[in-house]
């Protein structure tokens, strides 16, 4: 499951990467994820430095998989 999951993302990432620059070296990896009953949630990330970062569900009552891509823009500390 791990294997297909960042096979997903890499195909994704290559996918929407600019096709007018060279295409870096680049990898995927499994920053988290957790199973409930027959469910998956992985967050992926990549060595690309363009800030993204990725969510997958595998719904495994409709054998479905759902791909969620999102953009990092800030990380602040918020001190109480």
């Amino acid at each position: 499951m791990d294997e297909k999951v960042l096979h997903l993302v890499k195909s994704y990432i290559l996918e929407h990467i600019d096709k007018a620059d060279k295409l870096p070296h680049f990898e995927v990896f499994t920053v988290w994820k957790a199973k409930v009953l027959q469910n998956w949630k992985y967050l992926i990330s990549s060595t690309l430095p363009d800030g993204m970062y990725y969510e997958i569900t595998y719904n495994g009552d409709k054998k479905e998989w759902y791909l969620d891509a999102y953009k990092k823009f800030e990380n602040r500390c918020i001190p109480e």
